[in-house]
């Protein structure tokens, strides 16, 4: 990695955190916790990050932050929404 990808990176991480962190508030039934949406979102963010590098090169530039911040809600809701329904059939 040089020098000129660990800021979109890092941008990406703190986007998606954020997305991950926002969803998990509006959406209270998919909610991981502060800490679980956060680190989600992490990951999610930068699922996002590069799903839009390989479909545009909008992600070195602005484009990168709000894909990785809805890549990020979009991750969190999906595990929320799986761990909702593994508690169904556990009950």
């Amino acid at each position: 990695m040089d020098s000129s990808t660990i800021l979109p990176n890092i941008i990406s991480l703190i986007s998606g955190g954020v997305g991950g962190y926002t969803a998990g508030a509006l959406l209270k039934k998919f909610s991981l916790g502060p800490i679980g949406n956060t680190i989600v979102g992490l990951r999610g963010g930068g699922v996002g990050q590069q799903l839009l590098a390989h479909l545009t090169s909008a992600a070195t530039t602005g484009g990168s932050g709000m894909a990785a911040n809805v890549g990020g809600a979009i991750w969190m809701a999906i595990l929320g929404a799986i761990k909702n329904a593994a508690a169904t059939k556990t009950r």
